[in-house]
C-alpha cells in the first residue's frame, strides 16, 4: 500500500504543496471500448487493477480500487464473485442496476450510496439500467479489517441538499449519521459544491486524507485539481477544499 506518497514517489509525482501530493486524472491507468455484455464500457483506474499495473498505485492505506466507469447503454458487468472486500458504489449520472446471490436486486441512482460486503464470497451484476444514456459511476473498493465477514448489503440516499456546500458522511465504520456501515476505520465523505464555496476535511493526529474530484474542479490546500484528480493529504490535520467551479467530490479519512 502507498503510506508515504511524498516521500516514496518524489521523482514521478508532483507534489505541489507540502504534504498535499497531487493524483492527476491522466496518470491514472485507463481503457476505452472495452466490450461488455450488451455494450461497452469507458474506465479510468486510480490504482491498479485488471490490466492495468503499476507498482506504484497499488493502493493507499485501506483504499484498494477507485475505478470510474462509464457504461454504455444495456451494458454492464455479469455475474462474477467478489470476495473480502467492502464495494461502494456512487454514482454519478444514470441508473445502475445491482443483482446479488444474496436475493438483492436494486438501482442505484445520482446520491445513492451502496455497499456490498463480499466477506467470505457473493456474485453480483452490475448493467446499465438506461437504454437511452449512459452510466457514470465509481466503484470504490476498501479492504476490510478482517477476512470471512458474513456478505451483506446496505444502500442509503444521500440527497443533493443534505450534500449541498458541505462534506456528507456517507459511509463509516459504526454508521454514524445515517452512513452506510463499512467494515474497516475509514470515514468517506461526499459533497457538492457550487462555485466559490468551500469545506474543511479535518483529520486527526496520524490520519489519512484522499480527495477524488468527481466533477467540476476545486482547490486542496491551494492545489487546483479538476475533473478526475486527486489530493493525498499524508500529515495535514485540516485541508480546505474551495470549489472553482460547481463541483463534485468524494473525500476518505483513514487510518
Amino acid at each position: 500500500m502507498l503510506d508515504r506518497p511524498d516521500i516514496w514517489f518524489n521523482n514521478q509525482l508532483e507534489v505541489e504543496r507540502a504534504m498535499v501530493t497531487v493524483r492527476r486524472s491522466a496518470e491514472r491507468g485507463g481503457f476505452d471500448g472495452i466490450p461488455l455484455a450488451g455494450g461497452r464500457l469507458d474506465t479510468k483506474h486510480s490504482f491498479s487493477f485488471g490490466h492495468y499495473h503499476d507498482p506504484r498505485w497499488m493502493g493507499f492505506r485501506s483504499l484498494r480500487v477507485i475505478n470510474e466507469d462509464r457504461v454504455s447503454p444495456g451494458g454492464g458487468f455479469p455475474t462474477h464473485m467478489h470476495r473480502d472486500m467492502e464495494i461502494v458504489s456512487y454514482v454519478l449520472e444514470g441508473a445502475l442496476e445491482h443483482r446479488d446471490s444474496l436475493g438483492t436486486g436494486s438501482v442505484i441512482r445520482p446520491g445513492d450510496v451502496q455497499r456490498m460486503t463480499a466477506g467470505s464470497g457473493v456474485e453480483h451484476s452490475e448493467f446499465n439500467a438506461l437504454k437511452d444514456r449512459p452510466v457514470h459511476f465509481l466503484q470504490i473498493w476498501i479492504v476490510p479489517e478482517r477476512r470471512n465477514i458474513e456478505p451483506s448489503y446496505e444502500q442509503r440516499h444521500f440527497s443533493v441538499e443534505d450534500r449541498k456546500n458541505r462534506l456528507r458522511l456517507i459511509a463509516s465504520r459504526d454508521g454514524a449519521e445515517g452512513s452506510v456501515t463499512v467494515h474497516q476505520d475509514v470515514r468517506m465523505y461526499a459533497g457538492v459544491l457550487e462555485k466559490g464555496r468551500e469545506v474543511a476535511l479535518r483529520l486527526a493526529d496520524g490520519r489519512h486524507g484522499w480527495v477524488q474530484v468527481a466533477r467540476g474542479s476545486v482547490t486542496v490546500g491551494g492545489v487546483a485539481l479538476a475533473q478526475g484528480d486527486a489530493a493525498i493529504l499524508t500529515e495535514e490535520l485540516s485541508a480546505t477544499i474551495a470549489a472553482t467551479d460547481d463541483a463534485e467530490v468524494v473525500a476518505f479519512d483513514l487510518a
